[in-house]
């Protein structure tokens, strides 16, 4: 990935003609501040920032954030100071610097702390900037597009990071684009044999199925036209990775009813659903495939209607159905709203994650329980980031950590909720504490009058960090207690 300054300016121009100045001047700044260091390719240094400055610029970031990726080196990598840049440019810019700036001032007994530690203070950034997660995951990117230039053990520990932390985190904030590309080039790395063979599976099978999704979106096309529906198609397939973990384990590419995506794009709410019938009418749907997240959305935001069809030669394809507005969200997430909101696009990027995503609270509730940066880390891996479920406690739809069970959505709701479980009951039916909650369970939990718990045993029947550090300061207490 080779970007030129004048190509940079040049995007910058075309979407913020107003701030070339301050942002030429930061490049300026950057550029002399790591002269005469080199990359490990043996490229001067400055091609970094650039480099993830310009991937800022193409998601239309403000200001600030494209300074910020153009300086976030020069306080670790040289002899600049915070206060320095916020005297040569703003405190904002600055902050969010420091935001994405590595500990490396303080003494750790290993790699692993100082890796904790960071990731901590990435994560307690967010909670003030939403930017610095989009600054850190456009760093972690390019870092990634020149890995090759690693160590093998570099290579590996960098996407193997990546897998776990960065690409859920892009996930978590609904940038899907960012996603698979980290998810991708990590696992290119990981597995490279893996990489080549899923990707020849990929384009063997599209090249088999081009001529039926052809057809029917000139279909499609025919009958919302003659309908007078104003839409726009396109053809998605899912990424090298996500079809990996479908058919690692002996799946067939033809059973994955959502490897062929046609999202039809409209103008209103109200055109998603007559867009859906009109679909419908011109092809039979493939049953249990209906999900609505227009209604409901994913915990991203991510908004759909999606319904696989069988096409042509029976190829089941899936129909991504949603507005323009919400095509932009659901590939970009938090970084479409440069564009939607303009001026007033970061208190929206921070009104979403504390209001919408509830990150804020999630991350003081996590502080608040865990003492060290290794737990809370995890937890926030886990609880924040991870693999959700949806389930139903009485009316209310929840998201649980995959692979929770009655112990760890107990204590995910308070200390006190946790040590008074007494049983559970999931679709009418009781079941142990043990049992792991499926999408759509319903879910009632059985609270005693008074706390008796955590009992022995339940720490290793409990799948969340944030429920076995409960447990083992509700072991504590009542241990203390008789003495």
């Amino acid at each position: 990935m080779q970007v030129t300054f004048e190509e940079f300016i040049n995007l910058v121009k075309a979407y913020n003609p107003d701030e070339v100045e301050i942002i030429t001047k930061a490049y300026r700044f950057a550029e002399e501040c790591h002269k005469g260091q080199h990359r490990e390719s043996g490229e001067p240094y400055i091609i970094h920032p650039l480099a993830v400055a310009w991937i800022l610029a193409n998601m239309h970031a403000d200001r600030d954030t494209v300074c910020a990726g153009l300086l976030h080196d020069v306080v670790e990598d040289c002899d600049v100071t915070l206060e320095q840049i916020s005297r040569e440019f703003n405190p904002k810019i600055a902050e969010l610097v420091d935001g994405v700036t590595n500990l490396t001032q303080v003494d750790f007994k290993s790699k692993t702390e100082r890796d904790y530690a960071n990731k901590n203070k990435i994560i307690l950034g967010i909670s003030k900037d939403a930017r610095i997660v989009v600054i850190k995951l456009a760093d972690r990117l390019h870092n990634l597009l020149t890995l090759q230039y690693k160590s093998q053990e570099k290579r590996i520990k960098k996407a193997a990071e990546t897998m776990q932390f960065y690409a859920p985190l892009a996930r978590y904030i609904g940038a899907e684009v960012l996603r698979r590309k980290l998810e991708d080039l990590s696992f290119k790395f990981l597995n490279p044999e893996g990489y080549v063979e899923t990707s020849k599976i990929i384009s063997d099978y599209s090249n088999q199925t081009q001529l039926s999704t052809n057809q029917m979106m000139i279909d499609i096309h025919r009958l919302l036209e003659d309908e007078k529906v104003p839409h726009t198609l396109k053809l998605r397939i899912k990424s090298v990775y996500s079809v990996y973990q479908r058919i690692k384990d002996g799946g067939k590419i033809e059973n994955l009813h959502d490897f062929l995506a046609i999202k039809l794009l409209v103008e209103s709410k109200k055109e998603c659903y007559n867009a859906l019938g009109l679909v419908h009418s011109l092809y039979p749907p493939m049953p249990k495939t209906f999900k609505d997240y227009i209604s409901q959305p994913k915990p991203n935001m991510y908004s759909s209607i999606h319904t696989t069809v069988f096409g042509p030669e029976l190829v089941a394809v899936q129909m991504q159905i949603r507005t323009h507005e919400m095509e932009k969200i659901n590939l970009q997430g938090l970084t479409a709203y440069w564009d939607l909101f303009q001026g007033k696009a970061v208190d929206v990027m921070q009104e979403i994650l504390r209001d919408k995503y509830h990150f804020i609270q999630s991350v003081k509730e996590l502080s608040r329980i865990m003492k060290n940066s290794q737990d809370f880390v995890q937890g926030f891996e886990q609880n924040v980031i991870g693999d959700k479920v949806a389930i139903y406690d009485g009316e209310h739809q929840v998201f649980v950590s995959a692979g929770s069970t009655a112990i760890d959505y107990a204590y995910s709701r308070g200390q006190e909720i946790g040590d008074r479980l007494d049983s559970v009951f999931v679709n009418g039916q009781q079941v142990d504490v043990s049992t792991v909650f499926e999408q759509g369970d319903r879910v009632h939990l059985i609270l005693s009058e008074y706390p008796h718990g955590p009992l022995p045993g339940w720490e290793h029947i409990s799948t969340t960090v944030q429920a076995q550090v409960s447990i083992r300061r509700g072991m504590r207490k009542k241990y203390a207690i008789h003495q």
